[in-house]
């Protein structure tokens, strides 16, 4: 769920380029990509690496985590894909662009990090197996997509973190064909939600040691969201209990929302919560980078008897980067309890 912050990421470097495809590309044809369709047919672990046929693409991993003496941190480590022409390239001639983000957040400061890189020249890129991505000294690899290890650094901040995995691959939508909008516009997607961390964060005031939970998005498409889709609101929640919820919501310029979700019980299993399933309402907002941002929220799913209230570690997780956005780590209470991360974009001054 993160198209419409890379996309304008992607416009605001390259506008020449893009401008012809409309607003980043979100809702017009981009002829020569490929486009999803239902049904999809995954193949690991080649499907853990990059599909230059389709325009854009993403591995986005956050953590929950705590020291010992119960102090709460968030991490964030995002590598975007993007192809700025169908046609394929060697060296400098490849159309392949290469962004990054990272990201620390504690109760009291959030500090973040980006890289830029063009592809084909080795400065970034993925490759499945064994599985490594990368941007400079920036990484997320392993010998398998269950054991990994990510890294990066900021000027404030440096992380370096093992993720083991304790359940399986889940998939949103249907099979991994997650719609975004009533046209049916959709990606491909899937996540790791089960993987257990621990590591080092290396902080002003030296380094702690942490651990906790992490969960790592991969999505990819073309052209998956409609013209009048402004932005999002994402949520990826575990339970004490054991369950986890993806939760999101695209916002239209009318006014109407189209969610969607996906219940992940303790055992992997899922179950597809489609647009009517699941309702996000704003509680209380608070003034964010000039923005009037809706950071506490309340989240219900009938069908799961969830009923719960969203509020962030530190409602000032603003990712100032060069297009900026709100992505930071929330506690949830009510029906169940637990924590996670939310995302949200397209709010505007």
């Amino acid at each position: 769920m993160k198209l419409r912050t890379f996309l304008t990421l992607i416009l605001a470097f390259f506008p020449v380029a893009l401008f012809a495809q409309g607003f980043a590309g979100m809702g017009t044809d981009v002829e020569g990509f490929t486009d999803p369709t239902p049904g999809p047919i995954f193949s690991f672990p080649a499907d853990h690496g990059s599909h230059p046929d389709y325009r854009i693409e993403w591995w986005y991993l956050t953590a929950n985590l705590q020291d010992a003496s119960g102090t709460d941190y968030g991490l964030q480590w995002t590598l975007f894909r993007t192809a700025i022409a169908p046609a394929q390239g060697e060296g400098w001639q490849s159309p392949q662009i290469w962004f990054a983000h990272a990201a620390i957040t504690t109760a009291e400061e959030h500090s973040t990090a980006e890289r830029f890189a063009r592809g084909g020249i080795g400065q970034a890129g993925v490759s499945p197996d064994p599985f490594a991505a990368w941007i400079d000294e920036w990484y997320l690899k392993g010998d398998t997509f269950n054991e990994l290890a990510v890294s990066a650094a900021g000027t404030d901040f440096a992380y370096d973190i093992a993720l083991d995995a304790t359940g399986p691959l889940t998939f949103h939508g249907e099979g991994g064909f997650s719609v975004k909008s009533a046209e049916g516009l959709a990606g491909y997607y899937y996540s790791q939600p089960f993987y257990e961390a621990s590591g080092t964060l290396n902080l002003p005031d030296g380094e702690i040691a942490v651990t906790g939970t992490a969960w790592l998005d991969r999505e990819w498409s073309s052209r998956p969201l409609s013209a009048d889709q402004e932005g999002w609101d994402w949520f990826s929640l575990t339970f004490e209990s054991g369950e986890k919820l993806m939760a999101a919501q695209l916002r239209s310029a009318d006014g109407s929302r189209y969610r969607s979700g996906t219940w992940i019980y303790p055992d992997g299993r899922t179950e597809t919560l489609p647009d009517g399933a699941l309702a996000l309402t704003p509680l209380d907002t608070e003034q964010v980078a000039e923005r009037e941002l809706p950071v506490e929220w309340r989240i219900e799913v009938p069908s799961k008897d969830v009923d719960i209230t969203s509020r962030p570690l530190n409602p000032q997780a603003w990712m100032n980067a060069s297009i900026p956005y709100w992505e930071g780590p929330v506690f949830v209470t009510g029906s169940h309890a637990g924590q996670g991360y939310l995302e949200m974009t397209g709010y505007e001054k």
